[in-house]
């Protein structure tokens, strides 16, 4: 009798064991905490196709841990885990999780539900032939979409039921080891050819009030339909399709969660290149429509961005929010991913960085991340322990733009790329400029971490800054050209001098210990006038300054 209670008791404690995962702040940071450890992604995602047959999973995965990631977004498939209505198979789902374990990789799931990339090409077939139960999306001349609309209660119902057994079953075969750690609630969300749904049950959503507490959450006074408070413009249409997006997420994502909770997402497809709504897909959880979205999808604990063009930079600023931490799934997956990865995680206090299809990436762009991130992963100690308290920063240079300034108390950092070394004939052989970039954490007073690819950083103190003479140096540290006679300095310089005592090249081991490799003096830092990386380095570097 007493094994039988022990075991029923057994039972019950697995039954009732929630996630050992969460999002915690940590000064202004957000951190993903797993199994009482913070954590940073440094993730690929899989090309959409990639985990529909366990073999493909098997080899995918395998690709992945040699690439040198620590997590993988994969795809889960409606069409896949419920091909017939009512009956569920998981068969892909445990093949993720069970090869993620041998190769020691979280995952992150990807719901692809009603809509992928706008499309509902992931809904089952039996939702997609019977259009009469599940309505499709029409645009204002009634053309039906491949979309189907967001504001049918059956797809609704049907979606949720889906995913709703989806978090059930993780929770059933994961809640102990905790391999998926964060679930994308659909995937890049929006209408596409028209701004907003022009359905018979959109059109009765559209001619009824605003709801209350959008409008409170919006802090608008004016009451009335949806043409009478926001106009009838493109721009109005897409705040309408917005809420009712945000208000379909939220089902699946407050149902999902009251099963197993652990974080939950949605991504979103740039609205750039001068594309008005519905030439980009309208609606989705862009960086303009978050008050909209948080109203609507309160569940959902990040909005992210997925970035694939110019302009990185740009697009990060938008999304790193102090009511957002930053996290992307997907980015371009280029050579320049691995200098991304850097600004990354030491501009924005970053959950993950992720390039898409790493999969099916050439050698040079996955060798050129692995790099990358092995060091990267060297640092995480180091990052997380400084997240959210001012003390990082992230550098990334192009061609075009090529330096960035940074003031840290009296000290002041010019940093640029290191093809801006004139030095260098690769800068001025006529090819396009590699990406460089890097991180900056400060240790202690007068004391950084430097880590990069591409980089070249010369501290002065402000006083120093603001009376220095620009002069073309050459690798020697002579004038590059003489014969031209110089002005004496008008004014006595005043104040005090920074100068480098030592650059050092470094590992860091698992608790965060910074491990000597060799010094970098002489020519090596410019006889103490700066550190730098240089191009298709990957190095971490210990600075220690002094004044004088």
């Amino acid at each position: 009798m007493n094994k039988i209670v022990l075991s029923f008791l057994a039972l019950l404690c697995c039954i009732n064991i929630q996630a050992g995962v969460k999002l915690q702040k940590q000064g202004s940071a957000t951190q993903l905490v797993v199994n009482d450890k913070p954590m940073l992604l440094l993730a690929g995602e899989l090309s959409n196709s990639a985990a529909t047959s366990p073999a493909d999973i098997r080899k995918a995965l395998k690709q992945m841990k040699n690439s040198g990631v620590n997590s993988v977004f994969v795809p889960a498939y409606w069409e896949f885990v419920e091909p017939d209505e009512g009956k569920y198979d998981f068969a892909l789902v445990d093949s993720v999780i069970t090869t993620a374990r041998k190769h020691d990789l979280k995952i992150v799931f990807l719901w692809f539900g009603a809509w992928k990339n706008s499309m509902s090409c992931y809904a089952p077939l039996w939702v997609k032939e019977n259009t009469k139960r599940f309505p499709r999306s029409l645009t204002e001349n009634s053309k039906p979409l491949e979309i189907c609309t967001a504001f049918s209660d059956n797809l609704l119902q049907a979606d949720k039921r889906a995913f709703c057994e989806l978090m059930k079953h993780i929770k059933a075969v994961d809640s102990q080891e905790n391999t998926v750690i964060m679930m994308q609630v659909e995937n890049e969300i929006g209408m596409l050819e028209s701004a907003r749904d022009h359905s018979s049950l959109a059109e009765k959503a559209y001619r009824q009030p605003v709801p209350a507490p959008l409008l409170k959450a919006l802090k608008l006074k004016k009451k009335g339909t949806w043409a009478e408070v926001f106009g009838t413009d493109r721009y109005a249409d897409e705040k309408f399709q917005a809420y009712y997006y945000a208000k379909y997420v939220e089902q699946l994502a407050s149902a999902g969660k009251a099963i197993y909770n652990i974080p939950m997402y949605v991504n979103a497809a740039m609205n750039s290149r001068g594309r008005k709504p519905g030439e980009y897909p309208s609606a989705g959880p862009l960086a303009h429509l978050f008050d909209i979205w948080k109203c609507g999808a309160p569940s959902i604990d990040i909005f992210a961005p997925d970035i694939y063009d110019t302009g990185y930079k740009g697009w990060v600023e938008k999304y790193k929010r102090a009511d957002n931490p930053f996290f992307t799934p997907e980015v371009k997956c280029d050579a320049n991913s691995g200098v991304k990865a850097y600004y990354t995680f030491g501009e924005t206090d970053a959950i993950s960085f992720s390039p898409f299809a790493l999969d099916e990436a050439n050698y040079k762009v996955k060798n050129s991340l692995r790099r990358s991130y092995k060091v990267i992963d060297q640092l995480s100690p180091i990052l997380l322990q400084h997240q959210g308290k001012g003390k990082n920063w992230g550098l990334l240079f192009d061609q075009e733009d090529k330096e960035r300034i940074i003031e840290d108390g009296d000290i002041t950092m010019t940093c640029r790329h290191f093809f801006t070394l004139p030095w260098d004939p690769r800068a001025t052989d006529g090819s396009k400029w590699p990406e460089g970039g890097g991180l900056i954490v400060r240790l202690a007073k007068n004391e950084y971490i430097i880590a990069g690819n591409g980089i070249v950083v010369v501290f002065q103190s402000k006083t120093e800054k603001a009376q220095a003479e620009e002069k073309k140096l050459g690798e020697d540290g002579f004038v590059d050209n003489g014969g031209t006679e110089t002005k004496k300095q008008a004014t006595t310089f005043k104040g005090k001098r920074i100068g480098i005592g030592y650059v050092d090249q470094v590992e860091i081991d698992k608790n965060g210990k910074l491990q000597f490799i060799r010094r970098d003096n002489g020519d090596q830092d410019h006889q103490g006038r700066h550190a730098r990386i240089s191009c298709g380095d990957n190095k971490i570097l210990h600075i220690k300054l002094y004044e004088y």
